[in-house]
């Protein structure tokens, strides 16, 4: 997702950049928590043969590379969802700090 439109307040673009953070952060997640299972059901799907050696068969395969990868790949687009998100947090306190400061330079 891209930065969302600056002319929406902040509390919209947080929403916005904070729903797209927990997909990809829920999208990882799940290719983390299938890592052992798909490994499990490559394994049985190489026939007759000691489990050491399909796992080794496996695991050299470009079928688990990419999925390695494509799980790597998720986890990195969760943190920059994450980053963005807490850009928006970060830009929404400093235009509170300074909104303070103009409070109390009014009253000076």
């Amino acid at each position: 997702m891209s930065e969302p439109a600056s002319n929406l307040p902040l509390s919209e673009q947080f929403r916005l950049v904070a729903k797209d953070w927990v997909s990809k952060d829920a999208a990882a997640n799940l290719m983390e928590e299938s890592k052992s299972a798909i490994l499990a059901r490559l394994i049985s799907a190489q026939g007759d043969m000691p489990v050491n050696r399909a796992e080794t068969n496996v695991k050299a395969s470009e079928d688990w590379q990419k999925y390695v990868a494509d799980m790597v790949q998720s986890r990195h687009d969760a943190a920059l969802a994450k980053v963005k998100m807490e850009y928006v947090r970060m830009r929404f306190n400093e235009w509170q700090s300074a909104e303070a400061s103009k409070r109390a330079e009014m009253r000076l």
